[in-house]
């Protein structure tokens, strides 16, 4: 065998072991993002289980909410903007430092808001059948609105249910668990991967976990719309709202006919 042919071999030997070498390090490396997102996982839902269970009914929306933006702090929002970027959780930069522009936050906000009430309005007509089948409601819908009551529900929707549960499942837990499910599907207009189901699966089990109804499991079913979200607008803002938009929309419903 000439020099050159065993120069060459030993060149392949030298790269192929290079590459396992590679792929051992990657498959290492997922076991610790997927360690690293369960073990996030299940200790959010332990602790918003906990609270859930001790703390007074008009303390427990509060507290669970200040539990997952604090998560969500500690894991992302704490590092540099690249990272809180690539989390889809930048909100229109109104969470990273420096000089805040209005003009990329109102572009953000009224994007997510368009994309919100699109969603809303292809999925409320079927959503209200599917309600009072569930449901079966006796009587007619009346409602006594109340500005300030409305406004105040409105705003907890938004800002202490919808924001830290999007900004823990979706921003940081969707993320991250596609960093080690590289498969992608294009659906409408989306690139969605296996994440987008795993963390629908880890967030129905969250709101299990805390009141032990089987229908609450049925929370998979708008997490996927509110990852499907995420992954065509690059960020959380649109799922934000169109998850205050459909829990504010439930809660009239079950007012307006006196079920819940």
């Amino acid at each position: 065998m000439s020099e050159t042919t065993e120069g060459s071999t030993a060149h392949a030997e030298a790269e192929g072991a290079k590459y396992g070498e590679s792929r051992e390090r990657g498959k290492e490396g997922r076991g610790r993002v997927l360690l690293e997102a369960l073990l996030a996982a299940s200790v959010v839902t332990a602790v918003v289980t906990l609270a859930s269970a001790l703390l007074p009914d008009k303390y427990v929306a509060t507290a669970v909410g200040f539990v997952f933006l604090g998560a969500t702090w500690l894991l992302v929002w704490r590092r540099d903007d690249a990272h809180v970027e690539a989390a889809g959780l930048s909100l229109g930069g109104a969470v990273l430092p420096g000089k805040l522009d209005l003009g990329r936050l109102a572009k953000s906000v009224g994007r997510a808001l368009g994309w919100a009430i699109l969603c809303a309005a292809i999925t409320f007509v079927p959503f209200y059948f599917g309600w009072r089948y569930f449901w079966h409601p006796k009587g007619t819908f009346t409602l006594r609105v109340q500005p300030l009551d409305t406004l105040n529900e409105i705003f907890g929707q938004l800002v202490i249910i919808a924001l830290p549960e999007e900004a823990f499942y979706r921003g940081y837990l969707q993320s991250r668990l596609d960093e080690i499910f590289p498969g992608r599907l294009r659906v409408l207009g989306a690139s969605v991967g296996p994440a987008l189901v795993a963390t629908s699966a880890i967030f129905a089990l969250g709101h299990f976990a805390t009141i032990h109804d089987p229908a609450r499991l049925a929370v998979f079913f708008p997490s996927l719309l509110f990852g499907w979200l995420r992954y065509r607008t690059r960020g959380v803002g649109a799922g934000i709202a169109f998850h205050a938009m459909c829990n504010v929309f439930s809660e009239l419903l079950g007012k307006g006919f006196r079920v819940y």
